[in-house]
């Protein structure tokens, strides 16, 4: 879902914005195609079926995960539209090099948030957050209307609001990051926010452990009206620097977090 593919009038409420809800509240499917596409796509990102070699036969596949031809096909069909396999002729289904594979898909995403550390992702992701939000808060802080400041105003307040609702703390600083990008005005901005929401679903609960455990919470909630007050102000600059910062110092409330998980150890 990008913002721009939605219309004005769905912006009509100010304290609503379809897009950030959607992307929040992600729909499931429990269809047979579905359920072996998750599987496979798990399967393949573990290395099951490792990559740049050929997948068992069709007969195999249908033997092993117990669905039907169409089924599988259709697995098959979103595999390779999301790169990840490749289907030649008298060769077969090639698993291809995860180069190839969109990281940008919300199911791609995922299989590896299941599949690797998420101090590792944490680490990986970081450097494009840093590349991204910063700019986009200074793009938002010149482009953003009334109605998108009226909405990054009332993320803040559920977080200031969420008091010790985890989730509820969690759906609104996950608001106010989106927010701001679709207060861009720029699609391209805009094709990350499915990256953001989903890694940032799982993480943000591991940050805001770090944040309780440090006793930063005053500290971080204050970071985030800084940004949206330069924002306000229209204010580019400032609002790139405190992003910046924002950004960073999240990285190390995930490491916190993660040290508060028995038996986990994090990298140095």
């Amino acid at each position: 879902m990008a913002f721009s593919d939605l219309t004005a009038d769905e912006f009509a409420r100010p304290d609503h914005n379809p897009a950030v809800e959607r992307l929040i509240s992600p729909q499931s499917s429990s269809k047979a195609d579905a359920k072996v596409l998750q599987q496979l796509g798990r399967e393949i990102v573990t290395g099951t079926y490792p990559a740049d070699e050929r997948m068992p036969d069709e007969a195999s596949m249908l033997a092993r995960y117990d669905v039907s031809r169409t089924a599988l096909r259709e697995a098959y069909a979103q595999l390779t539209a999301k790169g990840m396999i490749v289907a030649k002729p008298k060769v077969g289904t090639t698993v291809t090099l995860p180069i190839y594979w969109n990281m940008l898909d919300p199911d791609v995403l995922l299989w590896h948030l299941d599949a690797k550390p998420l101090s590792d992702i944490a680490m990986t992701l970081h450097p494009l957050r840093r590349m991204v939000e910063p700019g986009a808060a200074a793009l938002a802080a010149q482009m953003r209307t009334e109605s998108e400041l009226e909405r990054l105003d009332y993320a803040y307040e559920q977080m200031k609001s969420a008091g010790r609702d985890r989730e509820a703390l969690i759906a609104a600083d996950l608001r106010f990051h989106l927010e701001i990008l679709s207060a861009t005005h720029n699609p391209f901005i805009g094709a990350f926010n499915t990256l953001l929401s989903t890694v940032m679903q799982r993480t943000l609960t591991l940050g805001w452990d770090g944040v309780e455990a440090a006793t930063l919470k005053p500290a971080r909630l204050l970071q985030h009206q800084d940004v949206l007050e330069a924002i306000r102000q229209r204010n580019p600059d400032m609002a790139k620097m405190r992003m910046e910062i924002l950004v960073d110092d999240s990285l190390q409330d995930i490491m916190l977090g993660l040290e508060q998980v028995p038996g986990h150890a994090t990298r140095r």
